[in-house]
């Protein structure tokens, strides 16, 4: 349990475990069978950038701590999932499937690249800066934990476009009945933390990661890493969102 939970975290952060918690990562089992342990890896995320922004925004007026703790959720995680958006964006340009394919793993990011990433940064800036403090970190958490959890839906109902590449670590597949358990870990965690209004933000934030999912089906027949981290990012813009809806000042 605990080996499959590492290996989940160790998945979505860039920061090396210290040696004497990554000893304990299962690298044998696979990640598909650690997907349930997805929003448990995006809470962990979550509470870290939440913790950032409640001691910043004590400090500083709400748009510069807003933008310090999204940075601080960028910085853990690598930009992973900002960098899966941006080439999404950027393949979605054209209309062949092997040059949406070839462009989305070019590390260079063109226009439409950078269009996303400025949209997904500044839609979660200011939907952050718009909620009280305490709000804020409770939006942060549901959000991280959530959008984590939404990468399951590839997992069961697509299948891995590329031969090789980061998501071929999950490309396996997962049953129905992973997608559920993770889905209501998520949903228990967003209900507990945000009431009617993280119900509402985790359904909205499924529902934003299935319409990226199912454009992406139907232009390169599946998913890809790239994938992942666009769902993921748009599952997390769209719950803070909602949440800011309701918790705005």
């Amino acid at each position: 349990m605990t080996g499959r939970f590492l290996a989940a975290l160790q998945f979505f952060v860039a920061l090396k475990l210290p040696s004497l918690v990554a000893r304990h990562v299962d690298h044998d089992s696979g990640l598909n069978r650690a997907i349930v342990y997805f929003p448990l890896a995006g809470l962990v995320i979550g509470i870290a950038v939440a913790l950032v922004w409640l001691g910043v925004a004590t400090l500083l007026p709400a748009m510069p701590a807003a933008g310090i703790a999204i940075a601080a959720g960028v910085i853990l995680t690598g930009g992973l999932h900002e960098d899966g958006l941006a080439d999404c964006a950027d393949g979605l340009g054209s209309e062949d499937r092997e040059k949406i394919l070839e462009i989305m793993r070019d590390s260079r990011s063109g226009s439409y690249g950078v269009a996303a990433i400025v949209l997904s940064l500044g839609l979660r800036w200011t939907a952050l800066a718009a909620m009280p403090i305490a709000a804020g970190a409770l939006a942060l958490v549901i959000a991280h934990t959530l959008s984590r959890a939404a990468i399951a839906l590839a997992l069961r109902f697509s299948s891995y476009a590329r031969r090789e590449g980061t998501g071929s670590l999950v490309a396996a597949g997962i049953s129905t009945e992973k997608v559920v358990v993770t889905a209501t870990v998520a949903l228990v965690i967003a209900a507990l933390l945000g009431g009617l209004p993280g119900t509402a933000a985790l359904v909205a934030g499924f529902a934003a990661a299935a319409l990226v999912l199912l454009i992406m089906e139907r232009r390169i027949g599946g998913y890809t890493g790239d994938v992942l981290g666009a769902m993921q990012q748009v599952a997390e813009i769209a719950a803070i969102i909602v949440l800011a809806a309701f918790w705005a000042l």
